[in-house]
């Protein structure tokens, strides 16, 4: 076997993400009611170990702690969310709170001092309840709220942010609250899905316009959860099918949030099926002009589908799945703990895909990692978790991103999810991705050995790899 070291870019960004409903805790700056402190008090059986996010990894309380974390972990960077609900806590308008400027300019302050760049995401799934109640996305009233909010934060914490995102994942909320049953309010609804999309993609495109007034030196974008669609065959039947997949799943965000358009096979699909959305043409006006400047990538997975086998109920919600069914690939690696497969290369075709068809964009993977539950398991006599499958994981997909950058990709960064395990949504504490290790009851952090090996990593910007294989 060869063994090479691969060398990133001058001034790559190493780091990781999480977010503000995921880690900061409720802490006593004031905070309005979230969807998910609503849907816990609704239904807290939903959640695993009935663990809400009241304190997660109370970072409120310990980000200076948290910051001399993240320098012996190798960042130069991170990313984390602003939240709408604590910035603006009476119901996510009205006066803005002075006790969350404060706490998230300490924080960034914090950040910069020890020379880690401040990624800052403006929407991370936390919508205010009472903004929820006015319609959430599907309300343009919520929209110009998310729009107060995003200037606010601009104003506010614009001399101190490296770049800005206005959603991760945006896609997610549109999956889990009107399509798949895991976000709330959980309703079954593609029509009503399709409104709060093409709402979000409209907010995101008036975020944009009000940031270009501020003349900061910073860029801003959004941060997109893809993943390469792959057909079980090249049979026309298959192909087709993951065509479609790959329209709703994929080029339904990405396109109008980097190219200010839409597909317009989705449209006519969409139209046929009478799922299309209210709009009028200064939204798509807005929406062509105000586009992303850099892109997150978030990659854990492909998507492998085929055609389907059998016909739809047509008293059946419409929903994606009228026109694919998912594939299950034989001799497929997976993530047992998540029950997602594990193929490297996708990360490698994801930024092809960026290169070739959207200009090549400036842009970074924004979150990548592996989820293992009992980590305990693995801990060695001084309590540090030995979690060697997580180094190689991380090893296998920043070798195809080498190969990916190496191949004219424009690619700046490496984001891992996440920094400190963090309450993750309705599965609570069940997996964990950090590069540091929570004690929950104790808030005690240790550093895993793969904490180590990022430091390592940063330090001499690359690693030593097997390159046989790499393909």
């Amino acid at each position: 076997m060869t063994t090479q070291k691969l060398s990133f870019p001058e001034n790559f960004w190493w780091g990781s993400a999480w977010s503000a409903e995921q880690a900061e805790g409720r802490g006593e700056t004031g905070k309005a009611e979230t969807v998910w402190e609503r849907w816990y008090a609704e239904q807290p059986y939903r959640f695993y170990n009935r663990i809400d996010s009241s304190i997660t990894t109370d970072h409120i309380h310990r980000y200076k702690e948290d910051v001399k974390l993240m320098k012996e972990t190798g960042h130069n960077s991170f990313r984390v969310s602003i939240s709408w609900a604590r910035m603006f806590p009476e119901d996510g308008v009205g006066a803005v709170n002075p006790k969350a400027i404060a706490f998230y300019r300490d924080l960034f302050t914090e950040m910069n001092k020890a020379g880690i760049k401040v990624f800052a995401n403006l929407y991370h799934f936390d919508m205010p309840a009472k903004l929820q109640d006015k319609g959430g996305w599907e309300s343009r009233e919520v929209v110009n709220a998310y729009v107060h909010f995003a200037d606010t934060c601009f104003k506010e914490f614009g001399d101190l942010v490296f770049h800005w995102f206005t959603f991760n994942e945006p896609l997610g909320p549109i999956l889990g609250s009107y399509l798949e049953d895991f976000h709330y309010p959980n309703l079954i609804d593609f029509k009503r899905g399709a409104q709060a999309a093409f709402f979000t993609i409209l907010a995101h495109a008036k975020a944009i316009e009000a940031f270009k007034t501020h003349g900061l030196e910073s860029k801003i974008g959004v941060i997109l959860n893809l993943s390469p669609t792959f057909p079980r065959s090249q049979n026309p039947a298959d192909v087709k099918a993951a065509e479609i997949a790959d329209l709703f799943y994929t080029r339904s965000f990405l396109d109008p949030m980097v190219k200010g358009t839409f597909p317009s096979v989705l449209i006519d699909l969409l139209k046929t099926y009478d799922q299309l959305p209210d709009y009028c043409e200064e939204d798509l006006q807005t929406i062509h002009e105000h586009t992303a400047q850099i892109l997150g990538l978030n990659y854990y997975e492909p998507r492998r589908v085929k055609a389907r086998s059998c016909a739809v109920n047509p008293d059946s919600p419409f929903l994606p799945e009228w026109f694919f069914e998912n594939h299950i690939m034989p001799g497929r690696r997976m993530n047992e703990y998540r029950g997602w497969e594990i193929y490297e290369r996708g990360i490698y075709d994801l930024c092809m895909d960026i290169k070739e068809n959207y200009g090549n964009i400036e842009a970074f993977i924004s979150e990548n990692g592996m989820g293992v539950a009992n980590e305990e398991r693995f801990m060695d006599e001084t309590g540090q978790v030995i979690d060697d499958y997580r180094i190689e994981y991380i090893k296998d997909h920043l070798a195809y991103l080498w190969k990916a950058i190496e191949e004219g990709c424009n690619i700046k960064g490496y984001h891992l999810w996440t920094f400190i395990d963090c309450w993750s949504w309705i599965n609570s504490y069940k997996n964990r991705y950090g590069l540091v290790s929570l004690d929950l009851p104790t808030q005690r952090r240790t550093i895993k050995k793969s904490g180590e090996f990022y430091k390592k990593l940063s330090d001499e910007n690359g690693f030593e790899y097997e390159v046989d294989w790499l393909v």
